[in-house]
């Protein structure tokens, strides 16, 4: 948890950069984790485009689950299953 200014900041920060150059500069093979829940960032917006534009990117989508839950206990197990290959919809750079 922040403080409210501390939280106003962060979000006025990320809104209003622009990581696309950034991105595509990244060569090496990357994992994004994205909770289609998220109110903050949606996932139709971010998550699809973010990995199409590194270049050997490959996107897990949690479909039940909201922004900022992967540190929980309950989101550990999710993500260990992610590894055996259940809990997330994979989807490879195209």
């Amino acid at each position: 948890m922040g403080g409210i200014k501390a939280s106003y900041d962060c979000i006025k920060a990320f809104s209003e950069t622009d990581f696309t150059e950034d991105l595509k500069l990244i060569d090496l093979p990357t994992l994004v984790l994205h909770g289609e829940h998220d109110q903050i960032v949606p996932f139709a917006e971010a998550g699809v485009s973010w990995v199409k534009l590194v270049k050997k990117g490959t996107l897990k989508s949690y479909p039940v689950l909201p922004r900022g839950t992967f540190p929980l206990s309950s989101q550990k197990r999710l993500l260990a299953q992610n590894y055996l290959g259940r809990g997330a919809r994979n989807q490879k750079t195209p």
